[in-house]
């Protein structure tokens, strides 16, 4: 609770007014009965005893600081249980933030002016012993007195390290989107080069008024930094290129040291070295003129940092581990299976070549051959056995890999081998979670579902191609053979056409070269669609069979288009604003409805409109702290499934439904399977059955189905390559 305004706290701080508020608690202006000093006072409300012990150390260390771009802290006490509290200099006049306010970006010489003085700062706290990290620059930290001196406030976050780098401190762990790197998400340990990036997004920002991509969503590949000059040419490339540095996503890109970046910032415009608190800006305004500006400023709550529900839970020290951004370990993931495929390759080999010199009569002499028991228990013939019938090992494979046929585009041929893959391992029978909401209201004649046949892109041999799996044979052949891979299948309503996209080199976010084209199912005739240059991908054909809807870039960004497949016309369905983009449509079974995904705000969000592209709007709301996306209708219109995945943090994406008919219904619900991993869903055509890729403990993604209460999950494929992109085929008349 806030602090009442004129009371009197420890018998001598009177409060005059809040200033701000975070996670940790509130700052006020007050002042100090006893000196007639108008101070700070900031204040922790998380008392337990650890968090009180802490508190003391740090403001003992605290109070100890002199240096002149840093307020001083004068005074800490504890309330009781209400609160702790750090006593500091009150510093008058604007911050960075109010600035910009003002008057919009700042020039690159102020920026040089700021970035030096903060450097001094940070580079003061960085040689203390322990060390002291800031962990909280950003624009309202960043203070203008009206002399023009510079100020680095706010030490909320600041984190203290022993010698070995461990922390010392238990409190919470905040960030500020947009001025974090990304190891300061979760537990990866923080270091000097954490308040470099930091310093380096809000110089950003200062320079061209935007807050930059968030480092986590860049780490996890979800974004990309702007380059500054793109958003303000004026700035000098050595300044941009100095500051794009310092916030690299991977710490280890950035400058080590703080030193470094202020020699950096000093080079980009030759500006003299000067000592520590005399680098300086132009005042601000009046006292008056600002304190009516600081009343009309009203963002300050939505830039504080944002905790979790309550503080974090402490990190026991020597716990925090090394920053590796999340592109590294895929990378790393990446790196490991290629070299676990090439070892598999040359194991296949030099089976084969076993295999031909034991198997066929006169391959090894026979004193070799008998010298094996192995070999002798298993039968195999040599050159003494008889001309005639001879009895062999029955194979235990139970499927049948047909090559695929030959096609126009065809430029190599592709001869699988069996014993690169498994296919139909069931892996329970039991139902794992009982889910009412998605079974059917209704019985209907099981089609598409366990006797079926789906269609998915599998890499087992390459490139990505589209192979067909009977589940009633145990078959599967492969159907395309394309020269640059092939994948998103979608089946036309009647089952005896597939639409497809190639080139197609893997999982992308974007096909930027792709086209896209129809063939029969057993992969004869295919034909391209119409296109223009600029990638088509996504197709999704409509119930009626008259319309095929598909993600395309041609016009600079993704954005849903349809192909009338009678008269061949195309027709732009979604039209957003710059950055705001539309992808992934999915038909709602009567046709009348298309769901689909817009990228806005950084994160994926699920959209519906009519399938004449009128009354677009959002259906589900998860905010800008999960992604929505890959959507897919209930046989039955009633259910839409789609998938979501953490936006700020890492996680395995989750299963979820929203209403298909009651819009009054904008939270997704979380479907509990028990799955490592379940994405990219489709219902069959009787709506009992789910096929869906995943991956368990190997990692291996591959193709999965189950009923629609989770019961007899079965895995489909087994092969060392990735198998996606699933898609039931309908009944076939």
């Amino acid at each position: 609770m806030a602090l009442e305004k004129n009371s009197l706290l420890n018998n001598r701080y009177r409060i005059l007014e809040i200033l701000g508020q975070g996670g940790m608690g509130s700052v006020y202006r007050a002042v100090d009965e006893n000196l007639g000093a108008t101070v700070a006072l900031k204040e922790n409300l998380f008392t337990s005893e650890e968090y009180a012990r802490q508190f003391r150390l740090e403001a003992t260390i605290l109070a100890n600081l002199r240096h002149p771009n840093l307020p001083r802290v004068s005074d800490h006490f504890a309330v009781g249980e209400q609160g702790q509290y750090l006593i500091m200099d009150f510093i008058e006049g604007e911050d960075l933030r109010q600035r910009m306010e003002r008057v919009g970006t700042i020039s690159d010489e102020d920026a040089v002016q700021i970035g030096a003085s903060i450097c001094d700062a940070l580079a003061y706290l960085h040689s203390r012993t322990p060390p002291i990290l800031h962990r909280d620059i950003k624009p309202g930290n960043v203070k203008i007195v009206p002399d023009g001196h510079i100020f680095l406030v706010d030490f909320g976050l600041a984190k203290l390290v022993d010698e070995s780098g461990k922390a010392t401190t238990t409190g919470a762990r905040a960030m500020t989107p947009g001025y974090s790197p990304p190891e300061q998400y979760g537990t990866a340990r923080t270091d000097a080069r954490t308040d470099i990036y930091s310093l380096g997004a809000t110089l950003y920002a200062s320079l061209c008024g935007v807050i930059p991509e968030d480092g986590l969503a860049r780490a996890m590949d979800n974004a990309q930094l702007t380059p500054l000059r793109k958003r303000n040419g004026r700035v000098s490339r050595r300044l941009a290129a100095a500051i794009e540095k310092a916030m690299a996503v991977d710490p280890s890109d950035r400058f080590q040291r703080v030193e470094e970046f202020k020699e950096a910032l000093l080079n980009s415009k030759s500006v003299t070295q000067q000592t520590a608190g005399e680098y300086r800006l132009s005042p601000p305004p009046p006292e008056l003129e600002l304190r009516r500006e600081l009343h009309e400023a009203d963002t300050e709550l939505e830039n504080r940092p944002r905790s979790r529900t309550g503080p974090v839970p402490a990190t026991p020290q020597g716990q925090e581990q090394p920053f590796v951004s999340p592109l590294k370990r895929q990378k790393e993931r990446e790196r490991r299976r290629r070299l676990a495929l090439i070892r598999f390759f040359f194991l296949l080999l030099a089976l084969s070549l076993l295999g031909v010199m034991f198997f066929i009569p006169g391959g090894v002499p026979d004193r070799i051959r008998n010298s094996i028991p192995l070999l002798a228990r298993l039968g195999i013939p040599t050159q003494t056995v008889p001309a005639g019938p001879t009895e062999t090992a029955t194979p235990t494979s139970t499927f049948t890999i047909t090559p695929p046929p030959p096609t126009a585009t065809e430029t190599s041929t592709i001869t699988p081998s069996p014993v690169a893959t498994g296919f139909f391992i069931p892996l329970s029978t039991e139902a794992l979670t009982t889910t009412p909401t998605l079974i059917p209201t209704s019985p209907a004649t099981p089609v598409g579902g366990g006797n079926g046949q789906i269609a998915y892109a599998s890499s087992q041999f390459g490139l990505p191609q589209i192979f067909l799996a009977d589940l009633g044979t145990r078959d599967r052949v492969q159907i395309t053979n394309m020269p640059g891979g092939a994948c998103q299948p979608s089946w036309s309503p009647v089952g005896t056409q597939i639409a497809f996209i190639s080139p197609c080199g893997g999982m992308d976010e974007l096909y930027r070269e792709s086209s896209l084209y129809i063939m029969d199912a057993d992969g004869q005739n295919i034909s391209p669609i119409p296109t223009v240059p600029g990638g088509d991908f996504d197709p999704a054909w409509s119930p009626e069979g008259d319309a095929i809807a598909f993600t395309s870039l041609r016009t600079g960004q993704m954005e849903i288009f349809l192909w009338n497949t009678v008269d061949d016309t195309v027709t732009q369905l979604t039209k957003g604003a710059p950055n705001v983009e539309s992808r992934q449509p999915a038909w709602s079974p009567d046709g009348s409805q298309i769901v689909y995904t817009v990228k806005r705000l950084g994160v994926y969000q699920i959209w519906l409109m009519f399938a004449d592209g009128l009354d677009q709007k959002q259906i589900v709301r998860s905010g800008t702290s999960f992604s929505d996306y890959l959507p897919t209708w209930s046989y039955d219109g009633q259910l839409i499934l789609f998938n979501q995945r953490c936006a700020v943090d890492i996680c395995l994406p989750y299963l979820m439904r929203v209403s298909g008919t009651d819009r009054t219904e904008d939270q997704g619900a979380r479907l509990q399977f028990s799955a490592l991993s379940i994405e990219d869903v489709e219902y069959s055509s009787d709506g009992f059955w789910l096929v869906y890729e995943g991956a368990e403990t190997d990692g291996n993604l591959d193709i999965y189905s189950m009923t629609v209460t989770g019961a007899s999950r079965t895995r489909l494929t087994e092969d060392a390559g990735l198998d996606f992109d699933p898609t039931w085929r309908p009944l076939v008349p």
